[in-house]
């Protein structure tokens, strides 16, 4: 199941935009972030398109060449989620395993959204609102799938293979296995282990 306590992630790592991509990119944060403190105050069914539009000072045309719907707003970063884990599988330093290189994706990247002060009232958001709950759902099916397929690739699988399958969905539960440890990075970790090593050594 998805990691619904992790707010949008605004950290963008791509490289160097042009001035137009810029402007683009401004623009579709703008929207983001307005509808994400519109949903937070309000909640998600008492806020309209066009209350995100206005608050983002932008036409409704424009913010529906942004985002899809009104759900993808509250997800703004889904495309570079699925962007980002296919690169950490396909774009790995030579000789680091598939796994090592999905260790250092979720210290890198999920860490930071575990301490994120908005986490909890993000979970909120996302739990009490049914369509949220289903948008989520459906990212995160869409998320194992380009994973399992990359890890597939990689090792030289079919794209279906369950093996590739099984992995790819027990890695995206980890945001949610982790998210009310005490110490997130050392249960990161802990659970990087026991992949690696198995059960039989943690029952040992």
């Amino acid at each position: 199941m998805p990691d619904t306590s992790a707010p949008p992630e605004h950290v963008d790592a791509r490289p160097a935009l042009g001035r137009r991509e810029r402007k683009k990119a401004a623009t579709r944060q703008a929207i983001a972030d307005a509808a994400l403190a519109l949903f937070l105050e309000h909640g998600f069914d008492r806020v309209s398109v066009r209350d995100v539009a206005e608050k983002a000072d932008v036409s409704t045309t424009t913010l529906f060449a942004h985002f899809p719907s009104k759900e993808s707003l509250v997800f703004d970063r889904e495309a570079d989620v699925d962007a980002r884990l296919r690169g950490c599988v396909r774009e790995r330093p030579e000789g680091q395993s598939v796994l090592e290189a999905l260790r250092a994706h979720a210290l890198e990247s999920w860490i930071p959204i575990a301490t994120d002060p908005r986490r909890r009232e993000f979970a909120a958001l996302v739990d009490g609102t049914p369509a949220l709950r289903e948008y989520s759902e459906r990212m995160w099916m869409r998320h194992a799938d380009t994973l399992g397929t990359a890890i597939a690739e990689e090792l030289g699988r079919e794209p279906d293979d369950l093996a590739c399958a099984a992995l790819a969905r027990f890695v995206l539960e980890i945001p949610t296995l982790t998210r009310d440890r005490e110490d997130p990075e050392t249960s990161v970790e802990k659970i990087f282990d026991l992949l690696l090593d198995g059960w039989r050594s943690e029952a040992v």
